[in-house]
């Protein structure tokens, strides 16, 4: 795959200076439904214009370029250890082109060596599959909106929540509560209900690979992801917590298994600048298609 490096480099480069179509559009609808004059509508203009800025001069959306997390689709067979390596080396070229801010430090010393490289970082996920397509997506979480995440477990007898949907629900809204003025709203949640403490987070943090316009397939969690945003969006908590319409773009909801013992809900928070990308590609490793 002779083309990879430069697939990736690109990929890269794309994710962290473009927001994909479907954030967009709900960022402008947000900016529509704002009161006019208000600081809400002001920040949502901010927001718009550095989407706007930082497409245009192909410079990061946020000063922090986030966790590197890729997510790879791949056939029996197919070269991990060497895509990699590949992935690794994009990465430190982006960063020395300044696509990625040198953001990974060394969490025992506090060394940053300017690479974006060390243990964990990036992270790369592989799920292998019957088919010869190879389909890489790139998701680049920022600390301030990772620092807002929570984990609950049920029942939880302060909030009232019980273990079923009602009682997911009243935690997912304390999780909005929480995170209010903190994570660069208006966010999104990626919500896992069931399986262990990281498994659960895991799968809440796959739930940002969805497009926001997307419907779960299943009924009861498409109704409660509608519902968990109307009614943010009615808490008057607003972008950055200025106040206003526009608390959450988007709630996104998946299930795991569980132990009877456990009930965990876990809860990711994207902040608006929502970097997530990716690309189908072909047997060179060139780009055959965007997938956002």
């Amino acid at each position: 795959m002779k083309l990879l490096p430069d697939s990736l480099l690109e990929l890269v480069r794309r994710t962290s200076v473009e927001i994909p179509d479907d954030v967009h559009r709900a960022i402008v609808d947000s900016l529509e439904r704002e009161k006019k004059g208000t600081i809400a509508e002001s920040a949502m203009k901010i927001i718009d214009q550095n989407i706007a800025l930082a497409k245009n001069k192909s410079q990061p959306i946020c000063q922090d370029t986030g966790s590197i997390i890729f997510y790879i689709d791949c056939p029996v067979g197919f070269d991990q250890p060497g895509f990699e390596e590949t992935a690794r080396q994009a990465v430190k070229f982006a960063t020395g082109k300044g696509f990625l801010r040198q953001n990974s430090v060394d969490s025992i010393t506090g060394k940053n060596d300017g690479t974006n490289l060390g243990p964990g970082s990036p992270a790369l996920h592989f799920h292998q599959h019957r088919s010869p397509e190879v389909m890489v997506r790139l998701v680049l979480k920022g600390g301030g909106c990772e620092n807002v995440g929570a984990q609950y477990s049920l029942p939880n007898e302060k909030l009232k929540a019980s273990r079923d949907l009602d009682g997911c629900r009243k935690v997912i809204l304390d999780a909005v509560l929480q995170a209010q003025g903190k994570g660069c709203g208006p966010g999104v949640l990626g919500i896992c209900i069931g399986g262990d403490r990281a498994a659960g987070y895991e799968l809440s943090k796959q739930q940002f690979l969805r497009k926001l316009d997307d419907h779960n397939a299943n009924p009861e969690l498409e109704k409660l992801e509608r519902d968990i945003v109307a009614t943010s969006n009615k808490l008057g908590i607003g972008p950055m917590g200025f106040g206003g319409r526009t608390t959450l773009l988007g709630a996104k909801i998946g299930v795991l298994n569980r132990l009877p013992a456990s009930y965990f809900v876990s809860i990711s928070y994207m902040c608006w600048a929502y970097r997530r990308q990716g690309v189908a590609l072909g047997p060179d490793g060139e780009i055959q298609k965007w997938l956002y």
